[in-house]
């Protein structure tokens, strides 16, 4: 029996002390046992926090870029020396493999990366002599406290997507994470502490709708990034902005890979098991949809079904490919749909819940699942079921396929798989999807570029971490100048430092 720990709020360093009116279980989805309690932040609490973190603001923003830097590289290492531990507390409360958990936290740790240049990330443009004597130039400066509300897929690398930045250009930090899986937050919170960021500059606080309500419209808070579903990213996103803040909300996905029949089909068969199966299908960029251009239909799904045959689902932690779902009632909503897809026509390759799995307890699996002949107007198409179902729709030409993606509400992620590179340029022109990947199935844009989708996929206008979410987390400023005497500043021999 396992032991049901107290988990709460990390305000100003330290760990919250007082009694919450609210609570939540946290469980562990590969055995279905409840391991933890979490405290749910009520709107006053909130408000506390939020005073305090505009409080750190003041101090933070001030605070030299070679400052910011020396405590993004100490994050930064401290970080890859914990990345097993933080993987691990992720398999214990979402449920995705190890292998899974401690790559989500690379994927974060290259964020964190790119923010160590903040000193060439901020640096503004200069012109001399605009005018006579007028020298005209351009900075960047932080907006103030900035919300970051992550989801239950990735409780480490997304907010590894946002906080790393904002902090290094001069924000202070309120992440509201999951409450599913709320304690590889926590552990990344108090890594920033180790690595000697102000108290207060990094704040985590617990909760449900209340505290994300009130974050989204407390009038200290200035920005917010969200990741979650589109309906809620839509919420997020008009109240956001009806508050007078900046935001930016990336919503719900339906990714499509379109297989030509010049394509490696062995290739293509490991790809769409991959993108479909990973993390149990619980990721926004999860090949859901495989567009097959005919006539290779029958052949590349006979490959995948036989790959899904050599698969292992249970416990993430004692070896096998595809863990638990993250909750039973999501478990059973994923279910629901292999009875709807077979009434709507679908047919049901391989069901999922015909599995045995290799764990102990009542855990919340699924095995993997595959549809074929699956049309636009089927529930197991035009929904994102966000589990381990891969359906497979037939199309008999390269524009049928581009059609019927670019017909869809999405826009998140897509790929096409093909040897004719003439093809796979115009596809990548044509189609209105906002990650495009060619033979590579699952196209999260590295840490140097940005990630964000089209469509029913973004709310705002601006995309997660690279250039554009260093300047989400600043705003633009230029300054005219003209001085009509050269100041002296005295005799000083050393060496000039910075500090």
């Amino acid at each position: 029996m396992s032991t049901t720990t107290r988990i709460t709020h990390l305000i100003d360093g330290q760990s919250w002390t007082g009694t919450a009116e609210r609570t939540s279980p946290v469980f562990n989805p590969a055995t279905g046992e409840q391991t933890g309690v979490l405290d749910l932040a009520s709107a006053a609490l909130v408000d506390e926090v939020v005073k305090s973190a505009a409080s750190a603001w003041e101090s933070w923003a001030d605070a030299s870029l070679a400052k910011r830097a020396q405590v993004l590289f100490a994050f930064r290492e401290l970080l890859n020396s914990r990345k097993d531990e933080i993987g691990a507390l992720i398999t214990a409360e979402h449920g995705k493999v190890l292998s899974d958990a401690v790559g989500e936290v690379t994927r974060g740790l290259e964020v964190a990366e790119f923010a160590c240049g903040i000193p060439h990330l901020l640096k503004g443009g200069f012109s001399e002599n605009a005018s006579t004597n007028v020298d005209v130039y351009s900075i960047r400066q932080a907006v103030g406290v900035v919300a970051v509300i992550s989801p239950f897929n990735f409780p480490a690398m997304v907010p590894l997507w946002f906080i790393p930045i904002a902090i290094a250009c001069g924000n202070s930090v309120v992440l509201k994470p999951s409450e599913k899986d709320p304690s590889a937050a926590l552990a990344i919170a108090a890594l920033w502490k180790e690595a000697g960021l102000p108290d207060g500059v990094m704040q985590v606080v617990h909760g449900d709708k209340e505290a994300v309500d009130a974050l989204l419209t407390h009038p200290d808070v200035k920005s917010v990034s969200f990741v979650g579903s589109t309906p809620i990213a839509k919420y997020v996103y008009e109240t956001g902005t009806a508050h007078g803040k900046r935001v930016q909300a990336l919503g719900g996905a339906k990714n499509h890979m379109l297989v030509l029949p010049d394509a490696d089909l062995d290739l293509a068969a490991d790809a769409a098991v991959n993108a479909g199966f990973g993390s149990a299908g619980e990721r926004c960029m999860a090949i859901s949809a495989l567009v097959a251009v005919e006539p290779i239909a029958d052949e590349l799904v006979s490959k995948i079904r036989d790959r899904m045959g050599k698969l292992v689902t249970g416990d993430g932690t004692r070896g096998a490919d595809m863990g638990p779902l993250v909750t039973k009632q999501h478990r059973d909503k994923v279910a629901g749909y292999l009875d709807s897809g077979v009434a709507d026509g679908a047919t049901l390759v391989v069901d999922g819940r015909e599995s045995d799995f290799d764990a102990d307890g009542d855990g919340y699996f699924l095995a993997p699942t595959l549809f074929d002949n699956v049309k636009p107007g089927m529930s197991v198409y035009d929904d994102e079921i966000f589990g381990p179902v891969l359906s497979v729709v037939r199309v008999h030409s390269y524009d049928d396929g581009l059609k019927l993606i670019n017909s869809n509400p999405y826009g998140n992620g897509t790929a096409i798989f093909t040897n004719d590179g003439g093809a796979a340029r115009k596809f990548q022109r044509q189609v209105e999807v906002g990650m495009v990947g060619v033979n590579v199935p699952i196209p999260v844009p590295v840490s140097y570029y940005s990630f964000g989708g089209w469509k029913n996929s973004l709310f705002g206008d601006t995309h997660a971490h690279g250039m554009e979410g260093v300047h989400f987390f600043t705003r633009g400023k230029v300054v005219t100048s003209r001085w009509l005497d050269p100041s002296h500043g005295g005799l000083n021999l050393g060496f000039p430092q910075n500090d």
